[in-house]
Formats: C-alpha cells, structure tokens, sequence
C-alpha cells in the first residue's frame, strides 16, 4: 500500500464492437472532458468514433490552476504561462501528468493490450500532451496524433530527440489554416521540428478551418487509425 498513488483519471470509454485487440487513447483540449470530446466527435460524425477492435479512451485532465486563465481552475493537462509557441514549457506539471497518463497506458497492458497495439494522440493542448508522453516516455507506442496541437520551440520533446536512437511513433497531424488560437505556422513548425529529428510525419491542411475540428478530419484519423491497428486474425493454437 505504502504512497496513495495519483487518482485514476476518470474517463468515457467506447467499447469495441467485436474482439478487443488494441485501444485508442483520446485527449481532449484544455477545459473540456472526456464526455465533452466524445459527444463533440459523436455530433460532428452523428455518431461514436468506434471501431469493431478498437477501445476508445478519453480521459478527463483534473482541474488545476490554469495561468492564461488567471490562475483560474480548469481542466487541463499542464500549465502554461502563456498560449504562445515562444515561451517556456511549464514543465513540472507537464511530467506530473504524463506519470497520470503512464498509468493509463499500464491498464491497458495489464488487459492484455500490446504497447505497439496503442496509440495516443488529442485536440490542441491534448495534442501537445500526446507529444511529449509518446515522444519523451513510451517510444514504442503505434503511432500519436496531433490535431490543432503545437510544441514550444525549446521543447523537452526536441531535446530528448536529439539524444535518440530508437525507431520513433509515427506523428499524424492536423491544422486549420484559419486557426486564431493556435497558428496554422506552430503547428507546421512542430511538423518539420520533428520531422528534422527523425519522427515520420505527416501534417493534414485544412483550409479555412478554424481552431475546431471537421468531419473530414474525424474520417481521415479513423482511416489512420485503422491503418496503424489493423484488426488481428484471432490466434490458432
């Protein structure tokens, strides 16, 4: 028993249809929830993103104190000190949330999930979560997206990529290019960053998109998705 462990992130889950094999993890953007993520995609698509073998996950960030906010309480997965791409990173909060995650990721693996059978990725700010969690401390996860998302240009993400020689998740990215919140220009610069730094990526344009997302996005991840974790012939023994 010893240390009370950090409580379980709450979360909204869409079971597979058929054999669970693999599983999703979504992360919503800053002070929205798990529910709120889900229902958003299930309004845009007019119903659940799911698969027949894949869980999809969206937790909800605990609220804390949120600067941009004032200080205000707000469900998010880090602090920043300012929505700019030209700052530093706030970066207590943000590994004290990636240890959260971390055990998001073992419940996974202790139902029998393979690693390299999960993928994490999220709208804006849980975008740039997804980043640093795959990039910085599970390398061997299948694949991350990053929709609307950013890094600051110092990032701890680039730097522990400089250091790297391991076969790196795929990055699947989406931007508006009418974003007035996050630029369409930070997260192309995120792209190349990672790009120079031995990530395969790809960055998905959406003219006159705002900092929202569209149907046409939503079907072009689950077609990645998909890609990423094909469904698995069950096992003969």
């Amino acid at each position: 028993v010893g240390m009370a462990a950090p409580a379980a992130l709450q979360r909204s889950v869409v079971s597979p249809a058929g054999r669970h094999t693999a599983s999703l993890i979504f992360l919503h953007g800053s002070g929205d929830t798990g529910q709120g993520a889900r229902t958003w995609i299930k309004q845009i698509l007019n119903q659940d993103m799911a698969f027949q073998h894949i869980k999809v996950i969206y937790p909800t960030a605990p609220a804390r104190p949120y600067t941009p906010m004032k200080g205000a309480f707000s469900t998010v997965w880090f602090d920043r000190y300012k929505i700019s791409n030209d700052c530093p990173e706030h970066i207590e909060s943000i590994d004290s949330m990636c240890r959260g995650l971390t055990d998001l990721i073992n419940d996974e693996i202790k139902n029998g999930i393979a690693k390299n059978r999960i993928l994490i990725g999220g709208f804006s700010m849980g975008g740039g979560m997804a980043m640093h969690l795959a990039y910085r401390f599970h390398q061997d996860l299948a694949g991350v997206f990053a929709l609307s998302s950013f890094l600051n240009k110092d990032s701890a993400v680039y730097q522990a990529l400089k250091r790297n020689e391991s076969v790196l998740p795929e990055l699947f990215q989406c931007h508006g290019t009418a974003d007035d919140l996050v630029l369409y220009s930070w997260g192309e610069e995120t792209n190349k960053m990672l790009k120079s730094l031995g990530v395969s990526t790809s960055l998905h344009t959406f003219p006159n998109l705002n900092h929202e997302l569209s149907r046409t996005e939503i079907e072009k991840l689950k077609t990645w998705v998909v890609k990423k974790l094909p469904v698995e012939a069950a096992k003969t023994n």
